[in-house]
């Protein structure tokens, strides 16, 4: 893996400045996708939480709701939303994600993304059935030991949803700290009917994403994915004298 550190032990952040050790943590965090079986304490989870809500909030409304589902009902989950996925039911997002059309300078960056994550499985692009099995285990979270799923009252506008957005990287971050590893789960909210139906939540409660966590299985293919992000130039500009 491309990281600043071994993913499974703390890295030693309290031993760098404190730049150089926010630096080497953002580029050790990245999507983790296999992992090993060994528990997250609730202790821990819950502090890598109470850190995340330190995020930014305007007006401290801290929205979002972050739901960890275990055992049986975490199972009929799984199974709910693999049944609506390979049944080809339509899905319908409680909010907008992608562009739509997608412009031509974006879908670049999603296929290179694609690329990076199959080619890092070796599965070839005209393998369907491989990359269906690995579609298919976003359902599972992934087989990571803690599953949750991130929702928000419907009542929230855009920025809501900005507030949440970094509470989440948040969580991420703090978990890369202690060694732990993350995944979001887009494909969570292509079905939040049946997820609201299976964990019974009200319908004003939408259904953002979910969330895999837990210890990194170093040793999986699908760990050595790289992406890259875009060069400077593309996204800041300067304006004025």
């Amino acid at each position: 893996m491309d990281s600043a550190f071994p993913m499974s032990a703390k890295p030693p952040f309290d031993t760098l400045p404190f730049g150089d050790a926010h630096e080497a943590l953002v580029h050790a965090r990245r999507s983790v996708r296999a992992y090993r079986p060994d528990p997250v304490p609730d202790a821990l989870l819950h502090q890598l939480l109470q850190s995340a809500r330190r995020a930014p909030s305007g007006g401290n409304l801290q929205p979002g709701q972050f739901i960890q589902v275990r055992g049986s009902l975490r199972g009929a989950l799984t199974q709910a939303l693999l049944a609506d996925w390979q049944g080809g039911a339509p899905e319908r997002e409680d909010y907008g994600y992608f562009p739509r059309p997608m412009p031509m300078a974006l879908r670049k960056r999603q296929v290179a993304s694609a690329q990076a994550l199959y080619s890092a499985l070796g599965v070839a692009r005209e393998d369907r059935a491989g990359r269906d099995a690995q579609f298919g285990r976003n359902y599972h979270f992934f087989d990571a030991p803690v599953a949750l799923v991130v929702s928000i009252d419907a009542r929230f506008g855009a920025g809501g949803y900005m507030d949440l957005g970094m509470t989440l990287y948040g969580l991420q971050m703090a978990a890369a700290a202690q060694g732990l590893g993350s995944c979001a789960i887009g494909a969570l909210a292509s079905y939040p009917d049946t997820v609201r139906r299976v964990l019974d939540l009200p319908p004003g409660e939408h259904i953002v994403c979910g969330l895999a966590l837990g210890w990194p299985d170093e040793a999986a293919p699908v760990n050595r994915t790289q992406t890259t992000r875009a060069p400077l130039g593309e996204y800041f500009k300067v304006l004025g004298e």
